[in-house]
């Protein structure tokens, strides 16, 4: 075991020496040379000019004119000459400069479009005594048919390059090391664009689809004597990739094989843990493997999706941890390298001599360890350590500008970062001291506190993780136990007692109709005057309930909930065919809501207000009676949860009337509300057929507040209904109402397809299109119309059909028969109404399931473009302009949800305040909206009331009332405390 002191002592004078090197090497107008490089000017103007240029250079691919340069130009970065200064470029033909400047950003970072264009770029650099590794840019794939074009050009690649790599002249210093010999192509490939299902929700799957395609790579690779390198992506995907990497080099014809290698992001916190298990595994597959160890390149996004779904960041947060861990996985691999070979992917000088370091101590000859760099970067580093005698591979990404603008995006950060070693670099003379120091040691890793009270700040429930085995273990086994459960019976909920029922509902599981997940108690209209009556004795009591009592007992039933998550998501799968993200969601959203009224309503219990000398003046919100919830099935829990606990807290008596198709998980709701200790006829469970026990609640003359979510007809006899005045009544019902929409999704011009296509696809068919948000409409801009279209289809084509249990089915059943009745009789109508792109046959004949299907050339006037189908049927339309795309989708009378793609400033902010929605997204998908980040309702006649999850929510359930007391007597006042 070497000592840290000793490896530090030396890390430092080799450190110096490549820093003497680099400086040695500099041009004498080094300094000149750096203050014409724009991507130093452009790191200068501040983090926002910053983003604003690379927000720019990505929507450049989509500009097509230089009209259209100048005004792209003008939204981002205000003057257009901003972006040229420094660089040299200074004319008054702006266009021409700024294409001139980004086709050079683009070949500084890429090495050329095409296979011959980057063997030749290869060839020289071979000549220079460095080897190569090959990336073909293009990796985002939306469809089974991107995917088997993404592994057919790496084929053809293979084919190609590898008789022209043949005939190179030999260079011992490049195709030779200590372990043999080393192959002239070396190949990096991403698993995730040879299958367009790739998940980790779904591990086997995934390798069925990934697998066949990575071991045709490898047969093809090892044929031609090539090596084949697996690229690491976002955290997510690292355990998938690392089990089939694993999986696959296991089998025979592979197990032998020493030209693999798989790259390893010591700024993951799991980093040291994968490495050890890569060793142990190497140890029984009995051959070795090459190991790029990289620092990560997705460092922005890790922390942005952490900080977006409450998670844990799996990365460390600061520069010096991730440069101590990558220190680590050097020494780790140095003590390894028979077994691991090391190849260390880096830009640092102080991490180069440090492994340097390592390596003289353990006594290894130079040609053990092989330093990388990418194309582009680290020139001045990699010349360096070729002259001190060691191995270097450059890193060369290849292909069209368009696939290539995320990567190049992503480079253009690494270099401009302050906090990146690249941008001390730029130093001249170099600062030693501080390129060399040692990094700083981890930190642990982030805590959540999960039983915050009353007074924290409101914080969002995480969804699941799939991506970690122990999240879809613990799913898997609640869907095992439940299973075991299915087929119990369920009472009413009446003033605190089960009481049975004359008749019962019959659950059936969508997925499997002969499979009976519960008989539920169908009530009377007897029943539902119980009901009235038990609500009438509970809500006096109730009412004068201090504020911060009621909330603590939406907090006891989140705790409830939150320790029965997966237990009622794997309910919801049962009874609602919801997939296992969509129910896990669910869930999560009805926690939100706990949550988030309890907080609301101890913000708006405190008295408001506005005294005078002599006279005391009071602002207070009281209870209004009582409420029934009327609920849906497609989102089981969130909406009967948000319902009931925001009319309970505010100290209404609530009565909760499910959807038929929903009974069983409206049971397990009232099952935790008493778990809570909700006192006895403040909430109750009353499922029953809306025409009966419904519509009685509805007008009966004690009931105050009717809050209901479904069907535009429903909403709208509710509403009639509800204004109807009884002769005894004393109150005008409040009627809360949120009724669906025909939601359309704008496809700009400049929009990033990748991007769209998937946002459009979980839109349009998530949960097979039962969502009130769901887009049923996307409107098109007629230039990318074509090629939009058959992206589209074919990533509808690539949705797996099947029950909504396996995680491998993008799309499961609709709720019932009638439901699938009903879409399929619109399906037909839709052969006279356009053009049908894509119609999936969905044969399946025990459950209740519709094959996607998308209509294209639909007329905007269409009753399929105005009238809401809930299910998998998705109109396309296109639109000359943006001007026309906005009229089209404000044409129906509904105005629920509504999205835009597109990077044009002007036209996104024309979509905030020109199209007719009440919720509007930009460059994601318009379904999932999140309790307080974004309150859900609709306008026009997509709703009557405020928003859920929102500040005003809670006011819909009270009324308020004013208090004025005049405190003068005989000419004085009593003092106010």
């Amino acid at each position: 075991m070497i000592e840290e002191k000793s490896i530090e002592v030396l890390t430092d004078r080799i450190g110096r020496e490549i820093l003497q090197r680099i400086e040695a090497a500099r041009p004498r107008d080094y300094r000149e040379r750096l203050e014409a490089d724009p991507l130093v000017v452009w790191s200068r103007g501040g983090p926002r000019f910053l983003s604003d240029v690379l927000r720019f250079v990505d929507v450049f691919p989509a500009i097509r004119s230089d009209a259209e340069l100048m005004e792209y130009l003008a939204a981002y970065v205000g003057d257009p000459k901003r972006i040229l200064v420094g660089s040299g470029r200074q004319t008054d033909d702006v266009p021409k400069a700024v294409r001139a400047l980004i086709a050079n950003l683009k070949a500084r970072f890429v090495a050329g479009e095409t296979i011959a264009e980057a063997v030749e770029q290869c060839r020289g650099l071979r000549h220079a005594r460095f080897g190569f590794t090959l990336d073909l840019l293009g990796e985002a794939v939306t469809s089974e048919r991107e995917a088997e074009r993404y592994q057919h050009a790496y084929l053809d690649l293979i084919r190609a390059a590898s008789p022209a790599v043949a005939d190179w002249p030999e260079r011992a210093s490049v195709d030779r090391c200590v372990h043999g010999r080393i192959p002239r192509l070396n190949l990096s490939v991403k698993l995730s664009s040879l299958y367009s299902r790739f998940d980790p929700i779904d591990p086997r799957g995934s390798a069925d689809g990934a697998a066949p395609r990575l071991r045709a790579l490898l047969t093809a690779a090892r044929a031609q004597g090539a090596a084949i390198n697996v690229d690491m992506e976002q955290y997510a995907l690292k355990d998938l990739t690392l089990e089939i990497f694993k999986k696959v080099l296991l089998e025979p014809e592979f197990r032998d094989w020493p030209d693999v290698s798989i790259t390893i992001q010591t700024y993951l916190r799991e980093n040291r843990a994968d490495l050890a298990a890569l060793a142990e595994w190497v140890e029984k597959r009995g051959a070795p493997i090459n190991v790029r160890l990289v620092k990560g390149a997705y460092w922005d996004h890790e922390v942005q999706q952490a900080q977006y779904r409450n998670w844990p960041a799996p990365v460390f947060l600061t520069k010096e941890e991730t440069d101590r861990e990558f220190e680590a996985g050097i020494q780790f691999l140095l003590e390894h390298h028979e077994t691991l070979r090391p190849a260390i992917a880096s830009h640092n000088a102080r991490s180069a001599a440090r492994a340097m370091a390592v390596a003289e101590l353990l006594g290894l000859p130079r040609d053990v360890v092989e330093f990388q760099t990418l194309h582009g970067l680290g020139a001045e580093l990699r010349r360096a350590l070729l002259e001190m005698g060691f191995r270097m591979r450059v890193y060369r990404p290849f292909g069209a500008l368009i696939p290539g603008m995320a990567y190049l995006v992503r480079r253009v950060l690494e270099v401009t970062s302050k906090a990146g070693f690249l941008q001390q670099m730029t130093s001249s003379p170099l600062p030693v001291a501080g390129l060399l120091a040692m990094p700083s040691p981890s930190s642990k890793p982030e805590s959540r506190n999960e039983s915050a009270g009353l007074d924290a700040l409101f914080r969002n429930e995480p969804v699941s993780d799939f991506s970690r085995r122990e999240a879809r273990d613990e799913m898997s086994r609640a869907i095992e136990r439940i299973r075991g459960e299915l087929g119990r019976s369920y009472p009413l909920w009446i003033g605190g007692r089960a009481e049975s029922a004359g008749e019962e509902l019959v659950a059936v599981n969508p997925s499997a109709k002969s499979e009976i997940i519960g008989r539920v108690a169908c009530a009377s209209r007897r029943d539902a005057a119980k009901v009235v009556r038990a609500a009438e004795r509970a809500f006096p009591a109730w009412s004068r309930t201090p504020p911060r009592e009621r909330a603590a007992l939406l907090l006891r039933s989140a705790a409830i909930m939150r320790r029965r998550r997966f237990e009622l998501a794997a309910w919801e799968i049962f009874e609602e065919a919801k997939s296992w993200r969509e129910a896990d969601a669910d869930v999560a959203e009805a926690i939100d809501h706990l949550e988030y009224n309890a907080r609301e309503m101890a913000r708006l219990a405190g008295l408001r207000r506005r005294d005078v000398p002599g006279e005391d003046n009071e602002y207070l919100y009281e209870p209004r009676g009582l409420a029934v919830a009327i609920t849906p099935w497609n989102f089981p829990l969130a909406i009967l949860t948000g319902v009931t606990s925001a009319a309970a807290v505010a100290g209404n008596a609530v009565i909760m009337k499910p959807a038929e198709q929903s009974s069983v998980v409206a049971a397990k709701l009232m099952e935790i509300w008493n778990e809570a200790g909700a006192p006895p006829g403040v909430i109750q469970y009353l499922p029953g057929r809306g025409e009966v026990a419904g519509e009685f609640l509805v007008r009966h003359p004690r009931v105050q507040i009717v809050a209901f979510t479904g069907s535009f007809a429903v909403g709208l006899r509710i509403q009639r209904l509800a204004a109807r005045v009884a002769p005894k009544q004393r109150d005008f019902r409040r009627v809360i109402a949120e009724m669906g929409g025909k939601n359309a999704i704008i496809v700009d011009r400049d929009a990033d397809l990748d991007q769209a296509v998937p946002g459009v696809v979980v839109s349009a068919f998530g949960y097979q299109g039962q969502k009130c948000s769901a887009c049923s409409r996307v409107i098109v801009h007629r230039a990318v119309y074509p090629a939009f279209l058959e992206r589209l289809v074919e990533a509808t084509r690539s949705l797996p059909i099947g029950p909504a249990e396996d995680p491998h089915a993008a799309l499961g059943p609709l709720i019932n028969d009638e439901a699938a009745g009903k879409v399929r009789k619109y399906m037909e109508f839709a052969r006279d109404s356009g053009r049908i792109a894509f119609q999936a046959e969905a044969t399946a004949a025990e459950g209740f399931y519709v094959g996607p299907m998308i209509l294209a050339d639909v007329a905007p006037d269409s009753p399929l473009a105005t009238e809401e189908v809930f299910g998998p049927l998705l109109c396309v339309m296109a639109a000359e302009d943006f001007d026309e795309a906005v009229r089209i989708a404000n044409e129906p009378r509904y105005g629920l949800t509504g999205g835009l793609y597109s990077r044009n400033p002007d036209h996104i902010r024309r979509f905030k305040s020109e199209c007719r929605a009440g919720n509007l997204y930009v460059n994601r998908p318009i379904t999932g909206a999140l309790v307080d980040r974004q309150p859900f309702g609709g306008i026009g006649l997509s709703g009557v009331g405020s928003k859920a999850g929102g500040p005003d929510y809670l006011l819909q359930f009270m009324q308020p009332k004013s208090f004025a007391e005049y405190t003068v007597r005989r000419g004085f006042a009593p003092p106010r405390d």
